[in-house]
């Protein structure tokens, strides 16, 4: 009989013990240096400014020894790639535009068919157009090199065009780069799930990507970013900066990848251009999928893209292939197990079932012989529903425990699509895109 703490380990996860351990460990020794260094907060642009007026400046986020001028909003091109988003566009660019100077914001419309292009521009944002649907990673490619970006900014700002820039944005993510061996900052990702007019569904898959945003972003990628252990699979690319000088360096849209941003992360590591940085206050709110459709093309768009990129990048004699190594065993066990759950239930409360299935006999067996209900309950429900309550918590909202009991269903989904992109990875993409249905954006409190 498997012990229900070994099923808890494959289902959680030793990452999240691990990296999460480490991310306690950061937190202390900022907590430490906090207590003897404060330092005022430079301005960075209107609304940038904390409550307080003030910010922490960690010793991990200065140039070692002193170093170049400091980062701040006017050295930072915006680059929004869109295709057909007239719902979403105009907000996205007026949210970045409070933090921002008119002359740094940019877009590219991709292929669009819709008024993406027309209505960019009436926003105030300068705009070209690529003449086909070239795919993401093609338009930013495009755009950096008409634009010129590289030449004539510091940082780029990659933001998706339905993600709205939080006001302390820039306050908490700029400063990263006084360390000169920060070449690429990730933002926090939330979703704006408190939407007017979303579906049960809609509310049950909002809920379901914020916990797992919330859960890899504070036990995995706060860990993963600290420098004295920086090795993170993904800078997501809804909100993330780049150092100019490194963009030729990364092959931004290399053939046969489906999105880019697993690919330029790893581009980073694995030509050790330099270190990821991560603060939990750099937040933008993004969309995500309202309906089953959509989630599911997403989900699996996603899973394919890590793969391929996998694929593409052969394995090296560092630490993040070996932080790699580790979270695809396990994002592979805990699939195969989350998968067999139904299976195994099935099996030990109906056997009979199985048992008058030429053939189940010795599956029925093999579970009964391996499982119990008490090793489901607590190795695998049990866990899952702390972890909502954690996040839940944590979060301040209470709303996460209403779908608690149907986030283990989405997670069978999960594994489902992660598992047949797996299988996909050797076939080449194209890159080309379709938005998911939007809704406008509006001006709530994110």
């Amino acid at each position: 009989m498997i012990p229900w703490w070994v099923l808890a380990v494959l289902v959680v996860g030793a990452n999240f013990t691990l990296w999460g351990s480490v991310g306690a460990v950061r937190l202390v020794e900022s907590l430490v240096r906090r207590a003897g260094e404060r330092v005022p907060q430079r301005a960075v642009g209107p609304g940038a400014a904390s409550k307080s007026g003030m910010r922490v400046l960690r010793s991990e986020e200065r140039a070692p020894g002193g170093g170049a001028k400091s980062v701040d909003v006017g050295d930072v091109a915006v680059l929004i790639a869109a295709h057909n988003e007239r719902v979403v566009i105009q907000d996205s660019i007026r949210s970045v535009l409070r933090l921002v100077p008119p002359k740094n914001v940019h877009v590219v419309s991709d292929g669009s068919s819709d008024h993406t292009y027309k209505l960019a521009r009436r926003a105030g944002a300068k705009v070209i157009r690529t003449r086909k649907n070239v795919g993401k990673a093609g338009a930013l490619q495009e755009a950096i090199e008409r634009f010129r970006l590289v030449d004539r900014f510091r940082v780029v700002m990659l933001l998706d065009a339905d993600t709205k820039v939080d006001a302390n944005y820039f306050a908490s993510a700029l400063p990263m780069f006084d360390d000169a061996r920060v070449v690429a900052v990730a933002g926090c990702v939330q979703t704006a799930w408190r939407r007017r007019g979303l579906s049960l569904m809609g509310k049950l898959l909002a809920c379901h990507r914020e916990r797992i945003y919330a859960l890899t972003q504070y036990l995995l990628k706060f860990g993963q970013t600290w420098s004295r252990f920086n090795a993170t699979h993904i800078v997501p690319g809804f909100a993330s900066l780049y150092r100019t000088e490194v963009l030729p360096h990364i092959e931004m849209n290399p053939p046969g990848l489906v999105i880019e941003d697993f690919n330029m992360t790893f581009e980073v590591y694995q030509k050790k251009l330099g270190k990821v940085g991560f603060t939990p206050s750099a937040v933008a709110v993004t969309q995500d999928p309202d309906n089953l459709r959509d989630y599911v093309r997403q989900t699996r768009r996603w899973a394919l893209g890590l793969w391929q990129t996998v694929r593409r990048h052969p394995p090296r004699a560092n630490l993040f292939t070996l932080m790699l190594t580790l979270l695809l065993l396990e994002l592979l066990t805990s699939s195969f197990l989350i998968l067999l759950v139904p299976v195994i239930l099935v099996a030990l409360t109906v056997p009979q079932l199985l048992v008058g299935v030429p053939g189940m006999s010795g599956l029925h067996a093999f579970m009964a012989a391996h499982f119990s209900l008490g090793s489901l309950m607590f190795g695998v429900l049990l866990p899952d529903i702390v972890l909502t309550c954690g996040v839940a918590l944590f979060q301040r909202r209470p709303r996460f425990l209403l779908f608690g009991a149907f986030f283990l269903a989405l997670r069978v989904l999960d594994s489902v699509l992660s598992l047949q992109a797996l299988a996909r990875a050797w076939s080449l993409s194209t890159g080309r895109w379709r938005s998911p249905g939007r809704r406008a954006i509006g001006t709530g409190k994110m």
